[in-house]
């Protein structure tokens, strides 16, 4: 009789473990209604990058001859008091809109994180220090913190981007120290501190991050709140100047010819509403994947 030998049983390999761009576009694909929103922005980016090539006229081309006119085959969205064609100014604000929303927040994260991580690391009068100027800044909310900033500062774009920045990075400031305190006496970082490695490069490799996530999530949903307030300024006469386009002074412009013609305001709100929407929908699910909290 021959023995059998037994053949060894394949060994099992396990899946590699899916990134963090892989699990966010799983959960948007997964919900169709964010599906969809990540359409819509991703339309909207693109119409803001293409806008020169996109607009059908000059945003800021006047026309006596086209003054208030209603929707039509040459105009989608009619015409302003100025006879400048709504539909091209829509488009150009959405440049200067998604700009100002994606560079101050992010302008923002990297001054408030930095200090944060500053102020929670070593602690000690740098932390007191910074923990009262936030605080202070704090106490107001953001637009009307916005709304003093934009006062004593001139009006225009780089103005913009200075009040929503001076407005968020408290914000960040708070959360990164936070998230810094905790970790700072943890093990990994105590035996990093041991053995003699710089505090630059345990901040750098050890703090950093592990207090990434909740940052971007709160990045992300900023960016909403971001496009929203630089409407409202605008609307308000301290944002974006005329004659470049925003969403906040097409509506700021159009409330003084509503009865003329009322679809710049109405198309300016319904650009503002669906953008913020769509921000707030990719956010939440960024916030699923990175915020242990939620995640499943």
């Amino acid at each position: 009789m021959t023995a059998a030998t037994d053949a060894p049983a394949p060994i099992a390999r396990r899946a590699p473990p899916e990134g963090v761009l892989g699990q966010l576009w799983r959960n948007i694909v997964h919900e169709p209604l964010t599906l969809f929103f990540f359409v819509v922005l991703v339309a909207i980016v693109v119409i803001a990058v293409f806008a020169p090539v996109i607009a059908p006229y000059d945003p800021v081309e006047q026309s006596l001859l086209s003054v208030n006119e209603q929707p039509s085959a040459d105009h989608w969205l009619g015409t302003d008091q100025f006879g400048r064609d709504v539909l091209s100014r829509i488009i150009f604000g959405a440049r200067t809109s998604l700009v100002l929303g994606l560079l101050s927040p992010a302008l923002a994260a990297l001054i408030g994180t930095t200090l944060g991580l500053i102020g929670g690391y070593f602690g000690g009068w740098p932390d007191r220090l910074l923990g009262r100027v936030v605080d202070l800044l704090l106490a107001f909310p953001a637009l009307l913190l916005g709304i003093l900033v934009a006062a004593a500062l001139s009006s225009g774009f780089w103005s913009m981007v200075a009040v929503l920045t001076i407005a968020f990075a408290p914000r960040f400031a708070r959360i990164a120290r936070a998230s810094t305190l905790s970790l700072r006496h943890e093990p990994f970082v105590e035996a990093a501190v041991a053995g003699g490695v710089s505090h630059f490069r345990i901040i750098l490799r050890h703090i950093l991050p592990n207090i990434a996530g909740p940052v971007v999530v709160v990045l992300t949903l900023w960016i909403a709140t971001a496009i929203r307030l630089e409407a409202t300024l605008s609307f308000l006469g301290m944002g974006t100047q005329p004659p470049q386009a925003s969403w906040g002074n097409i509506i700021r412009d159009g409330l003084s010819n509503m009865y003329g013609s009322a679809w710049p305001i109405v198309s300016a709100g319904v650009a503002i509403t669906i953008t913020v929407l769509a921000f707030n929908m990719i956010g939440d699910a960024v916030r699923d994947v990175l915020d242990p909290e939620t995640r499943a």
